[in-house]
Formats: C-alpha cells, sequence, structure tokens
C-alpha cells in the first residue's frame, strides 16, 4: 500500500474542469472524493499537499475564490473535487445560494461520490456553518470524514483536546465517519493517513 501510495500520489495529476451548473459533470466511470469546508479553510493547499505540486489546485489568501466545482484526474484512478467554500458573506447573496446549491446538488445526486472530506480549522474546531453543512450531508445519507486542517498552528495539547472534541461531535451524526483526521498541508503532517484513506476507499469500492 505505502509503495502503490508513494507511486500514485506522486504522479500524473491533471485539471479536468471547473462546473457551475449539473449539466457539466464529468462521467461517473471513477470514484470521487470531494473536499469541502468554510472559505479559506485550506482545501485548495491540501489537494496540493497531497499530490506533492504547488500549482494544480489555486490557492489563494481571499476567501470565496474557488467558485466553481473543480475536477481533477488522478492518474486515471479516481477524481479529487474541489467544492467551494461554504459561509462566504462578502459575495453577493444570490451567488453565494447558486454556489451551495450546486453544491448539494452535486453531493446528493452523485453515485460515483466515494468520501466527502470536511475540512476544519483546528484553532477553531466546528463552527455553526459547518454544522449546518454536516445537517444536510446527514439528511442527504453522505457518508463524510472530516480532516482538521492547519495543525502546525497549534500546541499537541490542543490538538488533542480538539480531536476528542470533534469525535464527540461528530458522534451523534449519522452520515458522518468516526475517525477524524489530521494535517497540516504546509509541514507534512498527516497527510499519508489521508492518502492511505483514500487508497483504501477506492479499492474497497472496486471490489
Amino acid at each position: 500500500m505505502a509503495q502503490a501510495s508513494k507511486k500514485l500520489f506522486s504522479g500524473d495529476a491533471t485539471f479536468m474542469k471547473g462546473v457551475v451548473a449539473m449539466d457539466g459533470l464529468p462521467d461517473t466511470s471513477l470514484g470521487e472524493f470531494a473536499f469541502a469546508g468554510r472559505s479559506n479553510v485550506g482545501k485548495s493547499s491540501l489537494l496540493n499537499a497531497l499530490m506533492k505540486r504547488k500549482g494544480l489546485a489555486r490557492t489563494s489568501n481571499t476567501p470565496g475564490r474557488t467558485q466553481e466545482v473543480n475536477f481533477f484526474d488522478i492518474g486515471g484512478q479516481f477524481r479529487f473535487v474541489d467544492l467551494p467554500g461554504y459561509g462566504y458573506a462578502r459575495a453577493s447573496r444570490t451567488k453565494v445560494d447558486a454556489w451551495t446549491e450546486l453544491i448539494f446538488d452535486y453531493l446528493r445526486g452523485r453515485p460515483n461520490l466515494l468520501r466527502v472530506f470536511v475540512l476544519i480549522d483546528s484553532r477553531h474546531g466546528l463552527k455553526p456553518v459547518d454544522e449546518e453543512g454536516m445537517a444536510l450531508l446527514d439528511e442527504a445519507a453522505v457518508s463524510y470524514q472530516v480532516i482538521l486542517t492547519k495543525i502546525d498552528k497549534i500546541k499537541e495539547t490542543a490538538l488533542a483536546y480538539r480531536l476528542n472534541e470533534v469525535s464527540e461531535q461528530l458522534s451523534k451524526r449519522p452520515a458522518a465517519f468516526p475517525e477524524v483526521l489530521a494535517s497540516s498541508s504546509e509541514k507534512g503532517k498527516g497527510l499519508d493517513q489521508v492518502r492511505g484513506t483514500v487508497l483504501s476507499t477506492v479499492n474497497d469500492w472496486r471490489g
């Protein structure tokens, strides 16, 4: 598994397309992993770090930069899907509503969606907007797993507290995967665990 992971995550990764409406979605031949979370939580940075690329997914310090559902082909084996950040209030209400509708239409209706990774800033924990997003995932029965980001920004004792806190909060949610992952895109911490989770999920799906 380790060798396969190293080869795959150091190999081909290409941006396929950015989608703004359901009729633009690619085919369902490959399993998909969607990355969701509040604006500026580090979705694009994590995607780049997982693939050891700096410019695969566009990153920005400006919240709301990702305004499309962006698809990336990972070695012809599966896809990563970068979702627009939720909870960004500076964009127009109409635009925010359109993003939200597109995101959850995609999440509810995608048969090859293997898992949604919900990214949570380890410094702040779950916010009300995260709870709202998770409630929709629970309602749609879409499997999701939390990844704490930016763990290099907090002390180990604070991280341990946060992991316990979030795990307890997720235990009440029917569609949440019980294991909480923790990562730092900047320092590379926890990335191998995320990669391993992706590969084992793909292998299980293929049977």
